[in-house]
């Protein structure tokens, strides 16, 4: 058994059918399944079963499925390494981002392309659950992301926090004009539209719980992954919304007015998160290298 047997296989049982693996890998159809074939007699056992027109892998197959992917990812991996220790910071960079935190990859972004211009990006934009899985399925290899996340397959390096604001159309004059901070409590009656990931607790666990804690239960009357959605509805006069600070220089709206919540016991926190237990190219090194200056700048200010 060798490597483009593993590909074969892999192929066929992400496509489910021997004639749709066969167009994506460029060849034949015959070929392929004789490729196939060959494993199972070396194997002696199948990896697949026929159920109508569709193959689905045996108990043995997804074995060797799981364990395969592992093999070929290691294997770019290790190409990509021993490429990299003759050849300048070039190629692609694979990013993710939170919209609500993308404003500190700005900077970071900017500098590296001034370094290195012949590389380029491709970044992905999700809720933090949302890119943590595409880091574990290796479609990017790092991710500006907001707290809380479960770190057990992750390193990370902290970034600044920042306060929450409130955010409320223009046009409801709740406070006289020169407020620029609000109580908590003053929420209480006020329909809120909130972030709330796509899965695992977040933000909206967040802010509910502080409201709860001064003592109410918050107004919600819309959840949604998406800040900047939120922020045009709420330029639309459809409710007000609660977000990180930095999300309203990232993304600009008119018809609205923001307000720090001045007894808040919770702030915005973000992170760069990467897999624990691979390999790092050098541009997201250099990536990381700016993530920390940035920190070190700080702590000196």
């Amino acid at each position: 058994m060798d490597l483009r047997q593993l590909r074969y296989f892999r192929t066929v049982a992400e496509e489910g059918q021997v004639t749709k693996a066969a167009n994506k890998l460029h060849m034949a159809q015959p070929p392929l399944s004789q490729q196939i074939k060959i494993m199972e007699d070396e194997l002696d056992l199948k990896l697949f079963d026929r159920q109508g027109r569709k193959l689905e892998l045996t108990n043995a197959g997804e074995v060797l499925y799981e364990k395969a992917g592992r093999i070929l990812n290691d294997l770019e991996e290790t190409l990509i390494e021993v490429k990299e220790t003759n050849e300048g910071i070039s190629g692609t960079l694979h990013l993710g981002s939170n919209k609500s935190c993308f404003s500190f990859l700005a900077d970071p972004l900017q500098k590296l392309r001034a370094d290195f211009p012949n590389l380029t990006y491709q970044l992905r934009e999700g809720d933090t659950f949302f890119l943590a899985e595409c880091i574990r399925n290796r479609e990017i290899e790092m991710a500006v992301v907001r707290l809380p996340i479960n770190l057990d397959d992750f390193d990370m390096v902290s970034l600044p926090s920042e306060p929450y604001v409130l955010v409320t159309p223009q046009s409801w004059k709740l406070f006289p004009a020169d407020v620029t901070e609000v109580e908590i409590e003053r929420l209480e009656n006020i329909p809120l539209m909130l972030l709330h990931r796509i899965s695992g607790t977040g933000q909206f666990e967040l802010i509910v719980n502080e409201c709860r804690n001064h003592g109410f239960d918050p107004h919600v009357i819309c959840e949604c992954p998406d800040p900047t959605m939120l922020l045009s509805l709420a330029a639309s006069g459809v409710g007000a919304t609660i977000v990180p600070k930095s999300t309203l220089s990232a993304f600009s709206f008119s018809n609205i007015r923001s307000y720090e919540l001045k007894n808040a016991g919770v702030v915005a926190e973000s992170v760069i998160i990467w897999h624990k237990n691979r390999y790092l190219t050098k541009a997201s090194q250099r990536l990381l290298d700016s993530f920390e200056r940035i920190n070190k700048d700080l702590e000196l200010i």
